[in-house]
C-alpha cells in the first residue's frame, strides 16, 4: 500500500511548476512567420538521455533520466541510484518539497512503474506499484492533482485512439491499488499529453496534425476543443513528441523532426518557435526553474546528448490552486439505465409503511417510463407510460376501494399528469391522466396541505408558468383540477413543497429559487432568495429538496453548472451552509456523480446503511464503467456531520 503524504502546490523545479510569459531567447516570431536557429541559445550536455529531468530536493541538484537500460538518478559525484529497465515516458510530480511521485512505462512488458524518490528516505527510491497495463499500448503519461477534488491522477495516452485515467489519491489518502475512473476516447495516434494543473485542461497532440484540449476532471464532460493544427491551416509541422504546460497556462509542444520547439498560448496562438539543429530527432521535454532563469531540456531516443536551452522568465506569473471542496462518497448505485445518453431525470422515494429496509425509489425515464428499484438498487418493476421527466410522491389516497399512496410524474408526451397508485407491498399501478393546458410541460412536485388534508400537484412548463392540480378521489378513480396559476420569468424545473410550513420553492434554472406560499388561495405573487451567482450556485438550477433534521431545516439544491449540490437554510434569510460534490467511492468501485438534474432528500430510515436516511441524486455521466444513466446514494448521516462541523 501507498503511504500517505499531503499533496503540495509549492514552487518545484518541474515541468508542471514554472513560470514563463516569454521565451526571450527563442526567434520570437509571430504566427506564419518562419524562425530562425538558435544554436547559439544551445548548451549540450554530457548525458544521453530519452527522457531527462533536472530537480532540486532538500538543497541539492539531481539529474532523473532514463536510457535504454535504465532509471538513473544522479546527485553529485555521489553513486547514482538506479532501476534496470527499457523505459520511456518518464514523467514527476511533487508530493512535498523534498519527494517526487516518479511514473515510467517498461517498454518490453507494457508495465506501469510508479516509485517515491526522496533524498531522506532509504532506500532513496522506494518502488511503490508495477502494474501490467493490459487495456492498450502505453504512448504517454501525465499527472493531474486537482486541489479542489482533492484527487491525484495518471493519465495512460495510447496512440491507437484511447487513454485511461488512474485515480492513485483521494482525499490524501493512498489507493492501495490505481483504479481506473475513467476511458477516453481520444485521436488515432496520439502522441503526447499534459495537463494544466489550475484549470484542469488536458492537452493531447494528435501526431502532426494538431493539439486537442479537453477536461481533465474524472466526472466532466468529454468535449474537446481544437488548440492548434498542422499547415497550412495552422503551424505544426511535424510530429508532437512531447507537450509542457507552463505555470501562466501557456503551453510548450516538441516536434520530432526536425526538432523544434513550439510556444503557445493557452487558446493556441503561436508565440514563439526554435529550432534544436544539434538533435536528429527529439522525444523528450523538460523545463526546470531556478533563480538563475528558466531552463528547457530537449532530449532524443537516438543517443544525442541531451540539449539545454536558457530561457528568459519574467515577473512570477503563477496562478492560484483552486481551494478544496468538501467530498462525499456514494455507498448505493442503482442498476444503469439501458440506453445511452440523456435517459434519468428525477428521484422520488415511497417509504414502506413497517420495513423501511423494503422502500422504494422512483426515478424518471425520459426516453420510456418510471423505473423503480429496491434498496440494494436493483430495478424491480418498470412502468412504460412515455416520456415521463419528474417524479414526486405522497401518502394516504384512496383508489379502486383501497387504501394506497400516490405518484405523480409530468409526461411530456401530452403534457399531461401520470398518475400511479402504490399498494402496501410496493407495487406500482398505472392509475390513469389528468390533461393540463401546457404547451411544454417539464418540472413538478406534490404537496399535502395540512389545513385540509388534500393533495395537490404542482407542475411548470418551459415558458416560466405554474399550475397547481387538486387531487381528489371518490375511493376509486383519482381526478384532478386546476385551482391556482403561478409564474416566474424564464424556465422553471426543479421544485419542493415543504407541507407542515405550506411554502413551496421553484428553481429558475438560469437565475436562482422562488419562494411561494403552497395554499390554493394564497397570492400568487412569489419571492426569489437565492440567485445564480456563478461560483457558489451555478446554472442551471436544476433538483430542489427538503430536509428537516430537529430544529434545522435544508434546502438542498443541484448546481449543475458546476457538478455540486449546496445546502441553505430553509428559512430566511435562506444562509448557505454547506457545498459539496459526491466522489469517486474507490472501495465500493463507484463513480461520483456530475450533470444532475434531479435529487431528493429523505431523513426517515431507508435500512442498514441509511438508517438517518439518504441524498439521491441523478448522474448524468455513469462511468466505472461507461454506461447508461443512474442515481447515486450518499447517507445523510455524512451530511449531518458536514453540517456540524466546525
Amino acid at each position: 500500500m501507498l503511504v500517505a503524504k499531503k499533496l503540495a502546490t509549492k514552487k518545484m523545479f518541474l515541468v508542471s511548476t514554472v513560470s514563463l510569459a516569454l521565451l526571450a531567447m527563442l526567434s520570437g516570431c509571430q504566427a506564419g512567420k518562419s524562425a530562425a536557429p538558435i544554436s547559439a541559445a544551445v548548451k549540450p550536455l554530457s548525458v544521453n538521455a530519452s527522457h531527462y529531468y533536472k530537480v532540486q530536493l532538500a538543497g541539492q541538484d539531481y539529474q532523473l533520466f532514463t536510457t535504454t537500460m535504465a532509471l538513473q538518478i544522479r546527485q553529485g559525484s555521489n553513486e547514482p541510484v538506479q532501476q534496470a529497465g527499457q523505459f520511456s515516458r518518464l514523467v514527476l510530480q511533487p508530493l512535498d518539497t523534498d519527494t517526487l511521485l516518479l511514473a515510467a512505462m517498461d517498454v518490453n512488458s507494457n508495465s506501469l512503474f510508479l516509485w517515491r524518490f526522496s533524498p531522506e528516505q532509504t532506500p532513496k527510491l522506494q518502488l511503490l506499484q508495477r502494474r501490467l497495463i493490459s487495456s492498450r499500448v502505453v504512448d504517454d503519461l501525465c499527472f493531474y492533482h486537482s486541489t479542489e477534488n482533492q484527487q491525484l491522477s495518471l493519465f495512460l495516452l495510447g496512440g491507437r485512439g484511447g487513454a485511461d485515467q488512474l485515480l492513485l489519491q483521494q482525499q490524501q489518502q493512498w489507493l492501495a491499488t490505481p483504479l481506473v475512473i475513467r476511458e477516453l476516447n481520444i485521436p488515432y495516434d496520439s502522441t503526447a499529453c499534459s495537463v494544466d494543473q489550475q484549470s484542469g485542461a488536458l492537452y493531447i497532440a494528435e501526431a502532426d496534425r494538431a493539439i486537442w484540449r479537453y477536461q481533465a476532471e474524472p466526472e466532466a464532460d468529454e468535449s474537446r476543443s481544437l488548440v492548434q493544427v498542422n499547415k497550412p491551416f495552422g503551424q505544426l509541422q511535424g510530429e508532437v513528441k512531447a507537450l509542457q504546460l507552463l505555470s501562466d497556462g501557456s503551453l510548450l509542444a516538441l516536434e520530432e523532426q526536425p526538432a523544434r520547439l513550439l510556444h503557445l498560448s493557452a487558446n493556441g496562438e503561436l508565440l514563439a518557435t526554435a529550432l534544436v539543429p544539434a538533435l536528429a530527432e527529439a522525444s523528450g521535454l523538460a523545463v526546470q526553474q531556478n533563480a538563475e532563469g528558466l531552463t528547457a531540456f530537449i532530449s532524443s531516443e537516438q543517443a544525442d546528448g541531451v540539449q539545454q536551452l536558457k530561457l528568459a522568465v519574467p515577473a512570477n506569473t503563477m496562478r492560484s490552486a483552486k481551494a478544496a471542496m468538501v467530498q462525499l462518497m456514494p455507498t448505493l448505485q442503482t442498476e444503469a439505465a439501458s440506453q445511452r445518453g440523456d435517459v434519468i431525470d428525477d428521484p422520488a422515494v415511497w417509504h414502506h409503511p413497517s420495513a423501511p429496509a423494503r422502500s422504494l425509489i422512483l426515478a424518471t425515464d425520459k426516453r420510456a417510463g418510471l423505473d423503480v428499484y429496491n434498496m440494494q438498487g436493483k430495478r424491480v418493476q418498470l412502468l412504460s407510460v412515455g416520456r415521463l421527466n419528474n417524479v414526486d410522491v405522497r401518502y394516504g389516497l384512496a383508489w379502486q376501494g383501497a387504501q394506497h399512496d400516490i405518484a405523480v410524474a409530468s409526461l411530456r408526451d401530452d403534457n399531461s399528469l401520470q398518475l400511479f397508485a402504490i399498494d402496501s407491498s410496493g407495487t406500482l399501478h398505472n392509475a390513469g391522466k389528468v390533461a393540463t393546458n401546457m404547451a411544454d410541460i417539464y418540472g413538478l412536485c406534490m404537496y399535502q396541505s395540512r389545513k385540509t388534508g388534500q393533495h395537490f400537484v404542482f407542475v411548470n412548463d418551459k415558458s416560466g408558468l405554474i399550475q397547481q392540480y387538486r387531487i381528489d378521489t371518490n375511493s376509486h378513480a383519482w381526478q384532478g383540477s386546476l385551482v391556482r396559476s403561478l409564474q416566474v420569468p424564464s424556465q422553471p424545473e426543479g421544485c419542493v413543497a415543504n407541507d407542515k410550513a405550506g411554502v413551496l420553492f421553484v428553481g429558475e434554472e438560469d437565475a436562482g429559487i422562488w419562494r411561494f406560499a403552497a395554499e390554493p388561495d394564497a397570492a400568487v405573487t412569489g419571492e426569489q432568495i437565492i440567485l445564480v451567482d456563478g461560483e457558489t450556485l451555478v446554472d442551471d438550477v436544476e433538483g430542489l429538496a427538503l430536509a428537516t433534521h430537529g430544529d434545522n431545516q435544508y434546502l438542498i439544491a443541484s448546481s449543475q453548472g458546476n457538478d455540486s449540490y449546496v445546502v441553505y437554510d430553509a428559512v430566511a434569510p435562506y444562509a448557505m451552509r454547506l457545498r459539496f460534490r459526491v466522489s469517486t467511492n474507490p472501495q465500493l468501485a463507484i463513480d461520483g456523480s456530475s450533470e444532475t438534474d434531479g435529487l431528493e432528500v429523505t431523513t426517515r430510515s431507508l435500512g442498514p446503511g441509511f438508517e438517518q436516511g439518504a441524498l439521491i441524486v441523478q448522474d448524468g455521466r455513469n462511468r466505472m464503467p461507461e454506461q447508461g444513466q443512474n442515481l447515486k446514494l450518499v447517507p445523510w448521516a455524512d451530511i449531518l456531520q458536514q453540517l456540524n462541523s466546525p
